[in-house]
């Protein structure tokens, strides 16, 4: 178990972690552009494969797009439904000319997609094209935490199946930087206050459209990440409700109910264990709330 869930210190990565967030802000603007429109804002996250992240399949001029963080050779991967395709480099190198390779190879694919080019969901947001200030790259800290996403995939993946209602994929959110699926009440919600760095209100006006629970993998804190849970809106009873494992605590600052990564990777079994922590917040949420309950699933053999 130690493999699938590594250790990763914040603080031995920080840089790196910040310098990435930013390269996949940059791709994740692309796959923005390119997508049509989807609830919640689906059609912007990445997903987790065999090496990394990917965009998945995009539309472009009546061909296909890819593009691929591979964390296992170090390269950015653009790909084309046509056979062509173009590497970037993952390697110490600022925002700045990260921005620019990237940008020259898609045009040397024929791939030309203008996008805003401000980060999002940051406190400080500097122009990509002018970022010299973030230019760290480990690559064995980058593989560790692709690694740990592998894991929190597989884990948030089994919760997922056992929800009957609406549900998200298990994506990746570049704005936030977390891997999160979301479980829907089927009722709507008041409007989102807003407020997030750098971000347009009316973005958090369409993501919480509806009641959520929500939960995910965030790597970020002062210790290892965290797995966090929360619910929108914020239910009378849902912060003082007990929860599993007793590791587990309702953070103020945040909002949501944490569980340290450090703890589940240490776990004698870490997948049940955080599964224990995401079936208990959840049913948390749904009781502080008043769920509507959903009829019993009923799976035949084929």
């Amino acid at each position: 178990m130690t493999g699938q869930w590594p250790a990763l210190v914040v603080a031995d990565w920080q840089d790196t972690k910040d310098t990435l967030h930013l390269w996949t802000q940059i791709v994740g603007k692309v796959r923005l552009e390119l997508e049509p429109m989807v609830n919640h804002w689906w059609n912007v996250p990445f997903y987790v494969n065999a090496v990394g992240l990917t965009t998945s399949l995009m539309p472009y001029q009546g061909m296909g797009v890819e593009i691929v963080f591979d964390f296992v050779r170090h390269q950015l991967v653009i790909q084309t439904s046509q056979g062509a395709s173009r590497e970037v480099a993952l390697r110490p190198r600022t925002v700045a000319d990260f921005f620019a390779e990237f940008t020259a190879q898609m045009q040397a694919l024929g791939i030309n997609v203008p996008i805003n080019a401000t980060p999002v969901e940051i406190a400080t947001a500097i122009p990509f094209d002018q970022d010299i200030e973030h230019g760290s790259y480990d690559s064995a800290a980058a593989h560790a935490f692709w690694i740990s996403l592998v894991s929190a995939q597989r884990v948030l993946t089994r919760f997922r199946a056992d929800f009957r209602g609406k549900v998200s994929p298990v994506h990746f959110f570049w704005g936030a930087f977390d891997l999160a699926v979301t479980r829907f009440s089927g009722r709507p919600a008041e409007r989102h206050p807003g407020g997030v760095p750098n971000c347009p209100d009316w973005v958090m006006w369409e993501a919480y459209s509806e009641e959520v629970s929500s939960c995910g993998y965030w790597p970020g804190g002062d210790t290892e990440g965290v797995f966090y849970s929360y619910a929108y809106p914020d239910p009378l009873g849902f912060r003082a409700h007990p929860v599993q494992p007793a590791e587990a605590r309702f953070d103020p600052e945040l909002g949501e109910f944490i569980l340290p990564y450090a703890e589940v990777r240490q776990a004698a079994d870490p997948d049940q264990y955080l599964l224990s922590f995401l079936t208990s917040t959840y049913e948390a949420a749904a009781a502080s709330s008043g769920w509507p309950a959903l009829p019993e699933r009923r799976v035949r053999k084929i």
